[in-house]
This record gives C-alpha cells, structure tokens and sequence, in this order.
C-alpha cells in the first residue's frame, strides 16, 4: 500500500510524471482542479485540448504539462452525482483504470489524482474515496512500473475522508 501516497498541496505543483485534471467534458478548462490546472499549464494547453475534441465521462484523455513541473496533464471526466444509482460508481472507477492505463502506455511512474467528482460534481467524498483507493489498488497490483500515486486532496472534508478510507483499507490487507 506504500504506493499510494495521501497529500494535501496544490496539485499543480507536484514534480511528477502526471497530474490527472478532474476536467468538464470539452476539456477546456473551467473552475477548481480543472481552472487552476489550464492557469499553471498557460494557454498552449488549451490550445492542445480544443484538438482532442472533449471526453466522454469515465474517459481520459493526456497532453502534454507546458508550464506545469509534472510532464504531462491527464484530463478525466468524472461523473456527477445523481444519487448513486445512476452508474456513478462504475463511471468513477473507469475514471481512475483508464488514468492509469495512460500512465502505462506512456511509461510513467508517478502519478497525481485529485479527489475526481468530489467539488463541483457533489459526489460524497466517502464514497469517492472508497471508488479511488480500490481501483487504484487493483491498477496497481497489475502495473508494477508505477511506482507512486499521489491522491492530493485539498478539502479538509475530502482529506478527512480519504484518509479514513486509506486507514480502513490498509487494516483489511492480509
């Protein structure tokens, strides 16, 4: 479990291979983790992600980082929450399996996420974290390239929650 990694910092800060951008379906930037991201990136990102032609929810999409110290940015559209039973969960996994199968197509070894779904989206932040942190754990247990995934959640509410989920997780490891 010591390859997933809680922070809380500023995401676009992170010298790592890829930061994932909780990005809108257009990926043309927009507020929170996704405004701050095209800020730090500057406007060649922007200009990358309008040929991409957007991204489908539970999809992901990479470019390069520009401005950022990570190499490269991968976009990823999260669902929104509808109440749980409108495949919100299944959606958010495919969020973080395809994220990490960029990462290993591209042969990266560290990784970023934010809490995906967790602002704007209004998914709850428990259930998010348990989505994450078990995807994540799969992904990894079939990619040993990746050596570190960071979740960097900003929130206290969201850290507090992925925290617990991290604790939780690791007491039910053989």
């Amino acid at each position: 479990m010591s390859r997933i990694e809680l922070l809380s910092t500023d995401l676009t800060r992170l010298p790592v291979d890829a930061i994932v951008n909780a990005a809108n379906s257009t990926l043309l930037g927009g507020g929170g983790v996704d405004g701050a991201i095209h800020r730090a990136a500057g406007p060649k990102l922007r200009e990358e992600c309008r040929s991409l032609k957007g991204c489908a929810t539970g999809q992901a999409r990479i470019t390069a980082g520009y401005n950022l110290p990570a190499r490269y940015v991968i976009h990823t559209v999260g669902p929104v929450w509808r109440g749980g039973g409108h495949g919100e969960a299944q959606l958010l996994a495919s969020c973080y399996r395809a994220s990490m199968a960029l990462a290993r197509a591209h042969g990266l070894r560290t990784i970023a996420f934010p809490a995906i779904a967790c602002g704007a989206y209004g998914y709850p932040p428990d259930q998010a974290a348990s989505v994450a942190i078990t995807t994540l754990r799969e992904c990894l247990a079939e990619n040993p390239t990746i050596e570190k995934v960071y979740l960097v959640c900003w929130e206290p509410r969201v850290l507090a929650a992925y925290r617990a989920e991290l604790a939780r997780q690791l007491e039910s490891l053989p």
